[in-house]
């Protein structure tokens, strides 16, 4: 039977991943939302240049913008109004200062994004999936969910509010027959720690030196696993982590 999956933050990263991912399969119909537009336009095109049926529809949508997703989820398409999954992808770090420290702008976009941003998606998309009969809900947590780290505070923060959410989810949407997972994967390669640094590459790129980190592509796949586990079988939690990387800021690297 063909699903519908909504991806937030589907222009980058594990968004994009999964995007890609899913594509493969052809049980699976992509509903695309992102800040920008023309990357997930662009991600449509490349994706249907190898897989021509897969059906994508894209939208521009900027999650920490509650009546934005009010009002894009409750006009979607006739076509696309129903939904079985939904990823919630979006989200952010934003600098790596102490508490006292700190950039108020900054701790003010993670909890946006990170948090009311993912209840926004979920408070929005739950209606559209009331008519599923294999309905999920996978969130996007991380180690900083599991631990606290130096100078992490708020975005640590936002994870382990993450992984709380996730749990109450599972508890609150029981009698809706939706199952809710959580994926906190380790070190992944994308954009993020270039995100966090503000466009600073080469401190980013140093984040991942003398060491193979995770891909995008690893924990899409691990999600594409966790999606097609039977509807008796929920995932509850996956941390996942390189193998150089033993916890939130023990890694090993090549000399």
């Amino acid at each position: 039977m063909m699903r519908t999956v909504l991806i937030t933050g589907a222009s980058s990263g594990i968004g994009q991943a999964c995007a890609t991912v899913l594509a493969q399969d052809s049980n699976y119909r992509l509903l695309l939302c992102a800040r920008r537009l023309q990357r997930l336009e662009e991600l449509k095109q490349s994706i249907q240049n190898t897989y021509p049926s897969c059906e994508i529809f894209c939208f521009e949508l900027d999650v920490r913008d509650r009546e934005a997703v009010e009002s894009v989820f409750t006009n979607l398409p006739k076509a696309w109004r129903d939904i079985d999954i939904l990823i919630n992808n979006a989200g952010l770090s934003q600098g790596l200062d102490g508490i006292a420290d700190g950039d108020t702008g900054d701790w003010d976009r993670m909890i946006d994004t990170n948090v009311k941003g993912l209840l926004y998606a979920t408070r929005y998309a739950v209606p559209l999936m009331a008519g599923s009969t294999n309905a999920h809900i996978i969130n996007i947590g991380s180690i900083a969910g599991k631990e606290v780290y130096p100078n992490g505070n708020v975005y640590c923060a936002t994870k382990h509010a993450v992984d709380a959410l996730t749990k109450a989810m599972r508890i609150d949407l029981l009698e809706k027959g939706i199952r809710v997972s959580s994926i906190d994967p380790g070190m992944v390669e994308t954009e993020f720690s270039e995100v966090r640094f503000k466009g600073d590459k080469e401190r980013a790129k140093n984040v991942y030196q003398g060491l193979t980190p995770l891909s995008g592509i690893d924990i899409a796949e691990i999600i594409a696993f966790v999606l097609s586990r039977p509807k008796h079988v929920n995932i509850n939690d996956l941390l996942v982590m390189p193998t150089a990387q033993a916890s939130a800021t023990i890694v090993k690297r090549d000399k």
